[in-house]
Formats: structure tokens, C-alpha cells, sequence
């Protein structure tokens, strides 16, 4: 070997230590970066103490760690044949969301995961014995990384990630940064669950309070004021019949049918102090209202959350909410003759109601009555109201007004 070819040699050798050199520099800076962006992920979760806003926030700070473009978070429900109790998820839009359909449920590969809750990296979704496969309109997913959430001993849920934005396999270090990220959300969790818990306590304690005020309320306008205006009724009633004057006897009546119509009122009211606030737990009202609906559609509509509902949709909007819940499902049970449907509420920077049925399409020249009213609850609040309904293709109804 010539000299010349010797220090061609050398220098390859030294420019290719270089570059090993600067490829392990650059990766230990990157890694600093994520444990500082970790460090400061476990500060943001703690700032909420709301479980929904929680969950949310660990899916998507684990989407950012791992550089993934899905992620998705699936707590464990007790039963074994819905192994997921719910299914929080990022990077999926909720339109996408809405054509996809159910919510997964826990079989297939998450199934493994829930059943041996340990890390598990795949190169390829597709290609592991344990794959369920994916349903119509659901984006492709290939890499793969499970993490499960423990509090203390217990697993909370699992943690996983797909799509490696460079087209990448997630690594070691990715594995190591999410299994990190998981230990300080099984703290965080358990944290917004104990502070939910004795947020509902108190919350009890107060409703408790003002429903026994109510209810004295109730007995003393009952047991006191009606029974007063009934006597006076009556009083008033018998003397019109000895009033020899029209005039009188006519005044005397029409006092008698406005103490009774002031009866009616108090009644009402009373009524309405005894009746349940609408706005306490917006999730428990949807279920159910569309559990109440399963028996005049003979099937119950499959039900699912995307967001933090409880914490995003305010007191307000409940009522109207409902109502169009209500209505929607009356207008399906009453004209679509459906075998199947979906309710989908949606909490982000809009509030969104979509109900799908696989019935028969609206007719053309159908009274827009219901639906007149759904449109002007979504445009009084500077929201939308859509219908796309197509024979063959059942109905879709989406109701959507800015988050307040």
C-alpha cells in the first residue's frame, strides 16, 4: 500500500470517527431535550386537577415525546368483555373520528397489552400474530409502542403510540422517555382522582344542603301558602254567588281563576325545586338520555366521548344540549326505522353533537320542525347545524357551537 493511499485511508477512518462522534453528541442533546420537555410535561399535568383534562394532556405530551403522530390513552373498565372502559386519543380529527365509528375495546393488540401489561415496540402493526386488523376510513398505522400506566400496584391503562413521524421504529429511547412519562401520570392520575373525589364529596354535601332547603321550602309553600289561597278561593267563590251585581260577581270569578292559576304556579315551582339540576354531570345526562332512547329505537345507539367533556362544556350549553340530544333521537325514532346508530359528543375549541342512524333517508318534502329547532339553538349560540341524509346511507345530524 503507497503511502498516499495509506493517508486516504487514515483520513476516511478519522472523518467517519468524526461524524459517530457528532451522530453521539447530537443524540444526547436530543435526549437532554426530551427530559427537559419531560420535566416540564410533568409540571403542566399537575396544573390540572380534572381527570378528564389529565388524560388529555398525557396523551398528548406522550404524542410529542416520542414524536409520534398518534397516541392514545385506554383506561381499563372492570368488566372482561369491554376490557376498555375509555379511550382518549390524539392526532385523530373528530370528523375522521365520527367516520371511523366505535371506539376500540380492547381486543387485537391492545388486548395483549391490557392482558401482559409490559413495553412492547413493534416495526409493524400488521405483521404480529395478536393484530386485529383496523376498520374502513381508519388511517394507516405502522410502528408501535405500548406503555402501561400504574398507579401503585394497580394498572390504571396503557399508553400507545404509532407512526413515527420520520418513518422511523420507535427506539429504546423512546421506550425509556415514555416508560418514565407513565410512572409521573400514574402520580398525576391518582392525584386528579383523589381531588375529583373530594371535589364530589363536597359537591354532595352542598346539593344535599340545598335540597333539604328546597324541600322545606316545598312543605311550607304547600302546607301554607297554597292551602291560604285555596281557603281564600273558596271564600271569594261563595260570595260571588251572593253578589247581586254582574259586575261583581263576574270581578269575584275571574279573582278566583287567578289565585287558582297562581296555585298551578307555586305547584310547578315546587315541582322544579325537587327535580335534579341538569347541569351536574353532563356525561351521566347524554348516557342516560341515549339509554332511554334504546327502547322506542330497539337498540341502544353506541355512545362515546372525545375530550373532556365534563370540564369544557359549561353549565349553560347543557340544556340545550340535551334538548337536541332529545330531538334528534325522537326524529330517528319516529321516521328512520334504523337498525343501528351513533352519538358522538365532542369537547375542543367547539362543542360538537353528531347522531348517525343506518335508517332511511329524510324525504325531501319533510316538516322541518324539530329540526327547526335544533338550527336556531346552534345559531343562537354562533354555532352550525348540518343534515346529510342519502337513501342507502342512513342520516347523519352534526350540531356544533364554539366553546365558551
Amino acid at each position: 500500500m503507497t503511502e498516499p493511499d495509506r493517508a486516504g485511508l487514515q483520513g476516511a477512518d478519522f472523518e467517519e470517527l468524526v461524524r459517530e462522534v457528532e451522530a453521539r453528541m447530537q443524540g444526547a442533546l436530543d435526549q437532554q431535550a426530551r427530559l427537559r420537555l419531560l420535566l416540564d410535561a410533568v409540571v403542566t399535568m399537575a396544573a390540572d386537577l380534572t381527570l378528564d383534562g389529565v388524560l388529555s394532556r398525557i396523551v398528548a405530551i406522550a404524542s410529542r415525546l416520542a414524536d409520534a403522530r398518534y397516541a392514545a390513552l385506554g383506561v381499563l373498565g372492570d368488566a372482561d368483555e369491554q376490557p376498555l372502559r375509555t379511550f382518549i386519543h390524539h392526532g385523530i380529527s373528530a370528523d375522521v373520528a365520527v367516520e371511523i365509528g366505535d371506539l376500540p375495546r380492547g381486543h387485537g393488540l391492545l388486548g395483549l397489552i391490557i392482558d401482559r401489561p409490559e413495553p412492547l415496540r413493534l416495526h409493524d402493526i400488521a405483521e404480529h400474530p395478536e393484530s386485529y386488523g383496523f376498520p374502513p376510513n381508519h388511517p394507516p398505522m405502522h410502528s408501535f409502542l405500548g406503555v402501561p400506566v400504574r398507579i401503585r400496584d394497580r394498572v390504571f391503562g396503557n399508553l400507545y403510540l404509532t407512526e413515527k413521524r420520520d418513518g422511523t421504529d420507535f427506539t429504546a429511547e423512546d421506550e425509556e422517555i415514555v416508560i418514565a412519562l407513565a410512572a409521573a401520570a400514574g402520580v398525576t392520575i391518582e392525584n386528579a382522582r383523589l381531588y375529583e373525589e373530594a371535589q364530589q364529596a363536597r359537591e354532595d354535601r352542598e346539593r344535599l344542603l340545598v335540597l333539604e332547603d328546597r324541600d322545606r321550602i316545598g312543605r311550607d309553600l304547600h302546607d301554607l301558602i297554597i292551602q291560604r289561597l285555596f281557603a281564600v278561593g273558596l271564600g271569594l267563590q261563595s260570595s260571588s254567588r251572593l253578589v247581586a251585581q254582574p259586575e261583581v260577581s263576574k270581578r269575584l270569578e275571574q279573582a278566583v281563576d287567578d289565585i287558582d292559576a297562581t296555585i298551578k304556579d307555586i305547584r310547578r315551582t315546587i315541582f322544579a325545586l325537587g327535580a335534579p339540576d341538569l347541569s351536574d354531570d353532563v356525561q351521566a345526562e347524554v348516557t342516560r338520555l341515549v339509554d332511554r332512547a334504546a327502547a322506542t329505537l330497539k337498540f341502544r345507539p353506541e355512545l362515546s366521548f372525545i375530550g373532556p367533556v365534563r370540564t369544557l362544556i359549561n353549565e349553560d350549553l347543557v340544556p340545550d344540549l340535551l334538548a337536541v340530544l332529545g330531538e334528534a333521537l325522537s326524529n330517528a325514532a319516529r321516521h328512520a326505522f334504523a337498525s343501528s346508530g351513533a352519538v358522538v359528543v365532542s369537547a375542543g375549541d367547539e362543542i360538537v353533537l353528531t347522531v348517525i342512524d343506518d335508517g332511511r333517508a329524510m324525504p325531501p318534502d319533510i316538516v322541518e320542525s324539530g329540526l327547526a329547532n335544533i338550527r336556531r339553538r346552534a345559531e343562537q349560540r354562533g354555532g352550525t347545524f348540518s343534515v346529510e341524509s342519502s337513501p342507502g346511507e342512513g342520516t347523519t345530524l352534526r350540531w356544533a357551537v364554539p366553546r365558551v
